[in-house]
């Protein structure tokens, strides 16, 4: 009779892990996610389509989704070159940069909506006093470009508090990219422009997504830093969270809830559908290695 001895570790098991992962998920995100689904559902179809598909609410899916992509798209080129330049090169106080990046993790999105909206405005008089006076608005103004109170500004609210997601995601993946292979690469003829696109990038494409998922998802739900520099106007520079909060000012709690089941599917999606992408890209490069 022969006995199969199992290895003991401190871990436990796969059943008691997984059973104590559901609980936790069911608790702090589908418990709540299930109850705005079931407030939902007290709307009738028609009223629901009616009040996501108004002009007001159409306008603010176009800003809040494509302000928070073309944020999101400006973060990997940037959030990529700012990892490059901390993994890559030695400077004085490099430290200090680095800590740097973290600052809008750390910043109340309040304080950076006032920040930026001191930045960025341009002088606005009233009773002979300048009650905004930005220092880089006059400065754009000159030239015709206006930041403060313009969609332009939601995005450069959603690249600051963005640019951190990318950072720290591509950043660990250059610090374990073994140097061997650019300088096998470079000694085998190629240029240093292909050694990046064949050897070094199709590593990063992972981490990339990665960083441009969570950017984007962390720009669809911001609203402390937008709302100070949007100006929120209907119509113009409204974005969803702020119509949510509006309906939830007005006690129209059922017209918010509407809004934010929208938000959830659209976020849900397109999180997916970046993973996917990102799972996909991995394994092929892992093959292809």
């Amino acid at each position: 009779m022969s006995f199969i001895s199992k290895k003991k570790t401190a871990i436990p098991g796969f059943g008691l892990t997984m059973g104590i992962t559901i609980l936790a998920l069911s608790l702090l995100v589908l418990l709540p996610l299930s109850m705005l689904v079931i407030k939902g559902a007290s709307l009738s179809f028609s009223k629901f389509i009616e009040i996501i598909t108004s002009q007001r609410a159409i306008a603010s899916y176009k800003l809040s989704f494509g302000a928070s992509f073309i944020a999101a798209f400006v973060n990997v080129v940037f959030g990529t070159l700012v990892a490059w330049v901390l993994v890559r090169y030695k400077f004085p106080f490099k430290r200090v940069v680095d800590a740097l990046v973290d600052l809008p993790f750390a910043l109340p999105t309040a304080v950076a909506g006032i920040t930026l909206t001191s930045l960025y405005s341009v002088p606005v008089f009233a009773d002979n006093i300048a009650w905004y006076n930005g220092y880089f608005g006059v400065l754009l103004d000159k030239i015709g470009i206006k930041v403060a109170f313009t969609p332009l500004g939601v995005i450069v609210a959603l690249i600051f508090i963005g640019l951190p997601f990318v950072v720290r995601s591509v950043q660990p993946v250059l610090q374990d990219l073994e140097p061997e292979l650019e300088e096998a690469s470079l000694c085998m003829g190629a240029s240093r422009a292909r050694t990046f696109f064949k050897v070094i990038l199709p590593n990063l494409i992972p981490a990339i997504l990665s960083g441009f998922s969570l950017a984007f998802a962390r720009a669809l739900g911001e609203y402390g830093s937008v709302v100070f520099i949007s100006g929120n106007m209907p119509m113009k520079t409204e974005i969803i969270p702020l119509l949510i909060m509006t309906r939830l000012e007005q006690y129209d709690y059922l017209g918010a809830t509407a809004f934010a089941i929208v938000m959830l599917a659209v976020s849900f999606t397109l999180m997916l559908l970046v993973n996917f992408i990102s799972f996909w890209s991995s394994n092929k490069y892992k093959s292809y290695n």
